[in-house]
């Protein structure tokens, strides 16, 4: 059993919603079942899949909340965004018993927090669970045994089924399964997408252009569809926890390029399942891209974990000078630099004339734990 970053215990609070987000297949029921088996709050648990406590609950009555909650000390709803108006419900029963403890957990963000946002502002408190972090991993591991499994990592991912599994041939069915039946499915429930076919082709797109900027015009052309719906579709991937975005930096300088975005994947096993690869490291020809993404994703979840503040942006000029993540902490700018094959470079000359006082620094091979633990 890995024990995740996050101990409920410390977390939930009388009378607020405790709502965890995440991807399936992460551990967000894993995580209250374990806590539950240590309670000594009397509970109710139940799921949105349940077609009749979704109707009940959703009519949002006073008579219905209260039925719901009754004489329990602690509720929890999982896979809660499938059920109507369930934001409302929530309110309902936290301001009508604010003794007691609740908690909801989703797999699409995109549902969930559009129920949740207006109805629970101030009564809400919010985490993400993510597939398992070297951060989390390194309370249980030598460095030099995360080292040696790292070419691991970055082809199969980190899901938890995935990183218990001994054999690669488990690895990849297991993420296959994942990225098909999960994933995709979660993201085709919603009404608006009518064709699974170009959300595909666009998670593909997206998945060989890891590290490149990406033209929302251009994406819509290649797949035969207009800017706003390309956009759409992109949103809806974001908020399934499937790609997250990286801006572009800038303090409206004329040589710097800020107006479109990278995007990178949650996972690198989901990457490699839509394009089919799952070739030896040695053999392939995206080894700096994978580092990089594993580096964005790991970053973000050690800010997340840590409660680390940071707003991130990538930084490239007309004249293809780059930096892979910029990060704003505290009024102050830190760049990082992503290199597989520990090549030693220099900060690019517009970056420190430009930006006096900021840092600079090579993340490799031999560094990069410091930098995700």
């Amino acid at each position: 059993m890995l024990k995740r970053i996050y101990d409920l215990n410390d977390i939930i609070r009388a009378g607020k919603v405790l709502i965890i987000y995440g991807p399936r297949q992460v551990g967000k029921t894993t995580l209250i079942k374990n806590f539950l088996e240590g309670t000594k709050l009397s509970y109710r648990f139940d799921t949105g899949d349940n077609l009749e406590l979704a109707r009940n609950i959703s009519a949002c009555t006073y008579d219905s909340t209260d039925n719901h909650v009754g004489n329990y000390q602690m509720i929890i709803i999982d896979e809660a965004q499938k059920i109507p108006n369930i934001g409302n419900a929530l309110k309902l029963m936290a301001d009508r018993h604010p003794d007691r403890i609740f908690i909801a957990t989703g797999s699409s963000a995109f549902e969930l927090a559009n129920q949740t946002d207006e109805s629970l502002t101030g009564r809400k408190k919010v985490i993400k669970l993510f597939p398992i972090s070297q951060l989390e991993l390194s309370s249980k591991m030598a460095k030099s045994e995360l080292k040696t499994k790292l070419e691991e990592y970055l082809i199969y991912g980190s899901y938890p089924e995935v990183i218990t599994s001994a054999l690669n041939v488990e690895k990849r069915d297991i993420i296959e399964n994942i990225s098909n039946s999960y994933l995709i499915k979660d993201i085709l429930e919603f009404d608006r997408i009518k064709r699974s076919d170009v959300i595909i082709k666009l998670l593909k797109l997206l998945a060989f252009q890891i590290g490149s900027q990406v033209s929302a015009h251009e994406l819509g052309r290649q797949l035969g569809i207009d800017v706003k719906t390309t956009l759409y579709y992109l949103d809806l991937l974001q908020k399934s926890f499937v790609i997250f975005p990286l801006s572009g930096f800038s303090r409206n300088l004329r040589n710097e390029v800020s107006k479109m975005s990278k995007y990178f994947f949650y996972d690198l096993g989901v990457r490699n399942a839509l394009i089919a690869n799952f070739n030896k490291f040695d053999e392939r020809n995206d080894q700096g891209q994978l580092f990089e993404n594993f580096m964005l994703i790991e970053r973000l979840k050690r800010n997340e974990y840590l409660k680390h503040s940071a707003n991130s942006y990538f930084w490239r000029t007309y004249s293809q000078k780059e930096i892979d993540l910029i990060e704003e902490r505290d009024g102050k700018l830190f760049g990082y630099e992503f290199k597989w094959r520990n090549e030693q470079v220099k900060a690019p000359k517009d970056w420190t004339d430009n930006y006096p006082g900021s840092s600079y620094e090579v993340i490799n091979r031999e560094n990069y734990l410091d930098f995700i633990t």
